[in-house]
């Protein structure tokens, strides 16, 4: 079975970058789906009704089988090479997928609100919420990257610099968008 550890890794690879993709334009959708709202009718409810089915779409055609798919290939590489498991920077990465599953089920519940027309967050907060997907991704790359060379206390400094600056990167760009508004 070890002959085949690469190719798990491989489709792990491929099905993370779709996975992640899919959920960053889950997210931008998600955005325009809310300030849908402040337009008016007849553009208001066709673009909702355009944004839930591509919401949709996206989380049938891609976001879901992508997870599904990066799971079981991670799994499977898990289970060809268990020595993983015996080094710290995997417990790491592992805690990091589950923050990502968290934050990919969480979106499905949004879909399921948005289409319901329950608005529960802002079209900012939908920012804000997006850029932790990729302070995910960030984290999840460097610890594989980096292995046991990772100095955990510095990575997670780094990490939490990262993510400030994406916060002070959105509240910036939500300003310019409320200044070309006036």
């Amino acid at each position: 079975m070890e002959e085949y550890y690469q190719y798990f890794k491989a489709v792990h690879i491929v099905f993370v970058i779709s996975w992640m993709a899919g959920l960053f334009y889950l997210l931008s959708l998600f955005i325009y789906h809310t300030e849908a709202n402040d337009k008016l009718e007849p553009e208001k409810s066709v673009l909702k009704k355009q944004f839930t089915k591509m919401e949709a779409t996206l989380w049938k055609i891609i976001c879901q089988p992508a997870m599904l798919i990066s799971l079981v290939a991670g799994l499977c590489m898990l289970h060809i090479n268990s020595g993983l498991l015996q080094m710290d920077w995997m417990w790491v990465k592992l805690a990091f997928v589950i923050g990502l599953l968290i934050y990919h089920f969480i979106c499905g519940r949004i879909i399921v609100g948005l289409r319901n027309d329950r608005y529960r967050w802002s079209s900012f907060q939908l920012r804000l919420w997006r850029e932790l997907a990729t302070i995910f991704m960030i984290a999840i790359v460097f610890v594989v990257i980096l292995k046991s060379a990772l100095d955990w206390v510095y990575g997670l400094i780094g990490i939490m610099g990262i993510a400030l600056l994406i916060m002070i990167a959105v509240k910036l760009y939500k300003k310019s968008r409320e200044k070309k508004g006036e």
